[in-house]
């Protein structure tokens, strides 16, 4: 991204602000219901030596080495009718690899997509509906959608278990599956999380009932005090491992580095040392067996004009926590992506914290990832020692999750009992400091003799399902307006004289948008993938978008392919 990009958090900002009044503006009274069940073959555990470190007597207690449960919260109006639902399922979103460019919801956003196309009926555009399905994710921190295992994708052969590597190197080692491509597991995975999920809502009677409650505060987690067995440790401040840069099986990083590394290498060290000063003597044994990359916590109190590039911290010290209750179920929301022992744990700690102080032993305890903030993962204190690439980006030491319990704990004892909570520091803002090399939108070209939303490939003329219609226009830059609430491409179907429906927009399952930089002009490539449920007639496809002159503000245009018919199968 070449940096901070100010129109992507506008974006961001404006969407969440904006759903927040509709909601508001929106209510109405309802009922909740609960449901849960096990989805056996969506996941598979990413680090399985580090998991296998934790105690076998806790190892027990579980069946699997992921976690397969999956809860549902169903929304129903007062008559019935059905709103919304959320649908907690451990899996990374991450069937579409890190060789992808395009802007998608993964796995999690084609479950979504289905169960809002099974309520909201055919004619509803992705997106466009009344009902709103959420597929959220929880403690996925080792947890892959790539079913089919990682392998040599050279040779063919296992990976090394340990260090995921192939030959010494990671970028061979690729978990892949259980499709032929990462689009159609996406699919796989996605609609087995829809078929599950939409069984949840259908059946589920459980209805949730009584007082709604929260407790939040901010916690500075570089600097945690614990007492465990009977010494006093402490967290660090944040710190990335070597194990980090070679990324995961679901994506490998450079090829310079494996997982399970545990001693440094001055020579690799050299490029982060333009960025960071060198760790001390005590955040090296502080964060210790991890040998540390990247020494993210120099940067944490704003240093200024020293050796820190750029001058504001990488990585949070001060997270929110926070937990709320409605009903009988509880959501957990934890700022980080935790391991599968680790959302396990922290489960375990506020249930019973809860039922210690009142609370009946009916409860649903959920896991909310990834809320609030960003601070890369969590795993055990057990699966730190082998530093994969879960513990490499545990970035506040060996004790992190310790510390997470803790004050989880804090939080629901002050919750059970409704006592107030010191609400903690006020986390820094450091928004006015950021740094960007991504140039603006100066002009877009055009060749002279030709208009935006001009056909450079147009359709054929006749099309039958299971075929992919591909269509070129001369474009501007996306950038110029990013179509909030709006498309970029429609298919639209032909229904009377010179009348037209909209029948996909951009966010439709079966469109993809592609734009690319021609040097003197760019180009929009559509194509829509016909499926089988597709009603024989004419179609066109359209292309809407900005250009920027010279001088002056973006302009709007469009453009529309010729008429195609497709056909019976």
């Amino acid at each position: 991204s070449l940096g901070f990009v100010e129109a992507s958090l506008v974006a961001l900002v404006n969407g969440i602000v904006k759903s927040i009044r509709m909601a508001h503006e929106n209510l109405k009274e309802g009922r909740l219901f609960v449901n849960s069940g096990e989805l056996l073959d969506a996941s598979i555990n990413r680090s399985p030596t580090a998991y296998m470190l934790n105690p076998e007597s806790e190892r027990l207690k579980y069946e699997y080495d992921t976690d397969k449960e999956m809860t549902v919260l169903k929304m129903v109006d007062k008559h019935g009718v059905d709103i919304g639902m959320i649908d907690w399922f451990a899996v990374h979103c991450t069937s579409m690899n890190n060789t992808n460019e395009l802007i998608n919801g993964d796995n999690k956003g084609y479950a979504s997509i289905l169960m809002e196309q099974a309520i909201n009926g055919e004619d509803a555009l992705t997106g466009k509906g009344q009902f709103i399905a959420a597929f959220a994710t929880t403690n996925e921190g080792d947890v892959s959608p790539n079913t089919n295992g990682a392998i040599c994708i050279d040779t063919g052969l296992p990976c090394d278990s340990l260090h995921s590597s192939c030959d010494g190197k990671s970028d061979k080692c690729i978990a892949s599956g259980p499709g032929e491509d990462m689009f159609e597991s996406t699919k796989i995975i996605g609609e087995k999380q829809f078929l599950l999920g939409n069984k949840l809502y259908d059946e589920a009677s459980t209805i949730v009932s009584g007082h709604v409650g929260y407790k939040h505060r901010f916690v500075d987690l570089s600097n945690v005090e614990l007492t465990i067995d009977g010494e006093m440790v402490h967290t660090c401040p944040p710190a990335m491992g070597y194990s980090f840069a070679a990324g995961t099986t679901d994506g490998p990083g450079d090829a310079s580095f494996v997982q399970g590394t545990l001693e440094s290498n001055p020579l690799l060290d050299l490029p982060t040392a333009l960025l960071f000063p060198s760790p001390s003597d005590e955040q090296i044994q502080c964060q210790s067996p991890k040998p540390i990359l990247l020494n993210t916590g120099a940067c944490s109190d704003g240093i200024k004009g020293g050796i820190c590039w750029p001058f504001y911290p990488w990585q949070p010290t001060i997270n929110p926590l926070q937990i709320l209750t409605i009903g009988q179920l509880v959501i957990v929301a934890v700022p980080a992506e935790f391991t599968t022992m680790a959302g396990r744990r922290t489960r375990e700690i506020v249930k019973m914290t809860l039922e210690q102080n009142g609370y009946g032993s009916d409860l649903v305890v959920v896991i909310a990832g990834l809320s609030n903030t960003y601070s890369d993962y969590v795993t055990t204190f057990e699966e730190y020692q082998q530093q994969r690439y879960e513990a490499a980006s545990t970035i506040y030491g060996p004790h992190t999750l310790d510390a997470y319990l803790s004050e989880f704990k804090t939080l629901a004892e002050a919750l059970a009992l409704d006592k107030p909570v010191d609400p903690g520091p006020d986390p820094p803002n450091f928004l006015d400091e950021q740094v960007s090399f991504l140039p603006p939108v100066i002009t877009d070209l055009i060749p002279f003799w030709k208009d935006f939303g001009d056909v450079i490939k147009d359709a054929k003329h006749y099309y039958s399902p299971g075929q992919t219609v591909e269509v070129t226009f001369y474009s501007g830059n996306p950038r110029n307006d990013l179509m909030t609430d709006d498309t970029f491409l429609t298919v639209e179907m032909k229904v009377g004289s010179g009348q037209w429906k909209v029948v996909r927009n951009d966010a439709a399952l079966d469109t993809r948008f592609f734009w690319s930089d021609k040097t003197l002009w760019s180009e929009a490539r559509i194509t829509w993938d016909i499926g089988p449920e597709v009603s024989p007639g004419v179609y066109r496809i359209r292309h809407f978008g900005h250009y920027k002159p010279l001088f002056g503000s973006a302009k709007s245009y469009n453009g529309a392919s010729r008429e195609f018919v497709v056909t019976t199968p």
